[in-house]
């Protein structure tokens, strides 16, 4: 069975979206469900692989996403901290269950919580978030080893804040390495400079239109209708 991204639940003062460019012919794969009264949980995946080679692993890490995410993170006192390491261990180990064996997933997941406008998440080997405020963009850079390499691997759990108007972009490593040819017929890629200078450029706060602006903008950059890898770009406002 494919694993299917639900739908976004509504956030109590933010909004969560994510764009897709093309078909998707690898590993990419989204998720979020509300988790508490005042929890939502998120993740961007990108999982090594085609996609019809690694759908049993995309299908064991959804589960695990859901489940183990609604009950780690359903109490109203709960160490976030914590319940976040614990979930990217169990991710972690059904990554390498269902591959029998190892098998690379870079993951970026984060907890935002709608009363107190914080984000809690763990970077494992993912391309790095871009928080977006009033005075600059910040790299969420890796916190850890990317999931399905190690059985006892964790990565560590910082929170930051998110203000009023606050962006936090996702984008998937198809995205930062989608290339086109210079004046010489080699190869460019995109990068994350790109992904910075747009995101910096791009007037909106809305989710959904932040992510489709990022992703229209590398499909520009490589002009070519043939992409050999997912881009995937997730994007979360604070409206409020």
């Amino acid at each position: 069975m494919e694993a299917v991204p639900g739908e976004f639940p509504p956030i109590d003062g933010a909004e969560i979206a994510a764009t897709t460019y093309g078909k998707r012919v690898a590993g990419d794969f989204y998720d979020s469900l509300r988790v508490s009264p005042e929890r939502i949980l998120f993740g961007l995946l990108d999982v090594a692989g085609r996609r019809e080679n690694n759908q049993s692993i995309l299908s064991a890490a959804q589960e695990i996403f859901r489940t183990s995410g609604a009950s780690l993170f359903a109490g109203a006192d709960i160490n976030e901290a914590e319940a976040m390491v614990n979930l990217c261990l169990r991710l972690n180990r059904g990554v390498m269950e269902a591959a029998a064996g190892v098998h690379s997933c870079p993951a970026f997941i984060g907890c935002y919580h709608e009363k107190f406008g914080t984000l809690c998440y763990t970077n494992a080997g993912h391309t790095p978030g871009l928080l977006r405020d009033s005075t600059t963009i910040t790299e969420l850079a890796s916190t850890g080893l990317p999931l399905g390499l190690f059985s006892h691997a964790t990565s560590d759990a910082p929170t930051v804040a998110m203000e009023k108007g606050a962006v936090l972009l996702l984008v998937s490593r198809g995205v930062v390495e989608g290339k086109c040819k210079d004046d010489k017929n080699e190869d460019l890629e995109f990068g994350l400079e790109r992904v910075k200078e747009r995101l910096h450029l791009e007037p909106s706060t809305h989710a959904q239109t932040i992510s489709a602006a990022i992703l229209n903008s590398v499909g520009e950059f490589t002009c070519d209708p043939l992409v050999p890898d997912d881009m995937t770009a997730l994007v979360l406002a604070r409206t409020m």
